[in-house]
């Protein structure tokens, strides 16, 4: 009976040392009290049984010995179930502080999370913005290069409108020079013409002069 009474104690310690250092959650706290518990009733009987194998010995010497070795063991398991609560209570203040920090872990994610929506809706909007500037941009040179596609037809226009007057010009300048030719050659039978005639009156003066003032001649 003794050595089962030290078997409970040395177990019960350990089993108090677990709950200690138990990490959660309390379903886990509740099984390891659930078994400490068991063990306390189990050194609780086994007291008892030593406590009545005492009353019942004949020696008066031996009787005290085992009441005080009783008495002994009542005061370890009261000390050992003081240790239980004490354990209890540490281990369900750090489950609770434990819970309480996923807790706000769980809400700094969700801020976190909530933070990078908004980054991910602003980046959005800017790139929705930055699309519809590069949209407008687009716009803005296609309706340009279409003013210099329109400019570059008008000019090519003009370009054909100024070489057919040019040929128009160009064929002026060529029956110009061909009148010029003519009334060049024109004036020079003129000249001709009119030296012969004068040539043909000097002549005839002359022959009239030599009559009158000659006539012996």
């Amino acid at each position: 009976c003794h050595q089962e009474i030290v078997k409970f104690d040395l177990e019960i310690k350990a089993a108090v040392q677990d709950i200690r250092d138990c990490p959660g959650p309390l379903s886990a706290l509740t099984e390891l009290n659930a078994a400490v518990k068991e063990k306390f009733r189990q050194l609780r009987d086994r007291i008892q049984e030593l406590e009545q194998m005492a009353k019942e010995q004949d020696k008066e010497s031996e009787k005290q010995s085992l009441l005080r070795e009783v008495e002994n063991h009542k005061k370890q398991m009261l000390s050992n179930q003081a240790a239980w609560r004490k354990a209890n209570l540490a281990c369900k203040i750090a489950i609770d502080n434990s819970e309480k920090d996923q807790l706000l872990q769980g809400r700094d994610i969700l801020r976190q999370r909530k933070t990078t929506k908004e980054s991910l809706a602003e980046s959005a909007s800017n790139i929705t913005e930055s699309l519809m500037g590069i949209s407008r941009m687009m716009s803005q040179q296609v309706q340009q290069s279409e003013e210099t596609v329109q400019t570059l037809a008008n000019s090519s226009r003009t370009i054909l409108e100024a070489n057919e007057e040019f040929k128009s010009m160009s064929g002026t300048i060529q029956l110009g020079r061909k009148l010029i030719t003519k009334y060049n050659r024109r004036e020079l039978t003129d000249k001709l013409l009119i030296f012969l005639a004068l040539a043909l009156f000097l002549a005839t003066v002359l022959y009239i002069l030599k009559k009158r003032l000659f006539p012996f001649l």
